[in-house]
């Protein structure tokens, strides 16, 4: 059971967090774009996509930790300091993704028609760095395990 629990875990992490990772990353750049030429419907659909890409795959995202507790569990390792600090950093990651990528985005998207200005693009790249390096993190935090004594 604890294969599969890890392997859904992994699956699940490819599949959500991934493509949020991606479109955060591709938004500023594209909204830069929308901005300059707000005539262009075609830049301003981009960011739009972007962004419900984002809040869809945030939201599939909470499988991601769901099955990492239950696969920690199944493990035996849910008191190891490797986990618990994925656990802060994911959770950590999660409010950067909420409180400060996905509503900068909506505020870049209703600007665009309104002219917003360049500087929320460049604070929106900032943040979705930090909930980028959050994840790799985490990710090498999975993978080194340090500490652990389950064989890594």
């Amino acid at each position: 059971m604890t294969k599969f629990l890890l392997a859904v875990h992994v699956l699940a992490a490819i599949i959500a967090v991934g493509p949020v990772t991606v479109a955060a990353s591709m938004f500023p750049p594209g909204a830069r774009r929308a901005l300059a030429a707000p005539d262009d419907p075609r830049a301003l659909e981009t960011v739009r996509l972007l962004h419900r890409i984002c809040r869809v795959y945030a939201g599939i995202g909470i499988a991601v930790p769901l099955f990492g507790i239950a696969t920690a569990t199944s493990m035996g390792v849910m008191g190891d300091a490797w986990l618990i600090v994925s656990m802060a950093l994911t959770v950590a990651a999660a409010i950067v993704l909420v409180v400060l990528v996905l509503p900068r985005q909506e505020t870049v998207i209703e600007g665009a028609a309104n002219g917003a200005d360049r500087a929320t693009t460049v604070q929106l790249a900032m943040f979705t760095g930090v909930f980028n390096l959050l994840w790799a993190t985490v990710t090498v935090l999975m993978i080194v395990r340090p500490g652990s004594t389950t064989g890594a």
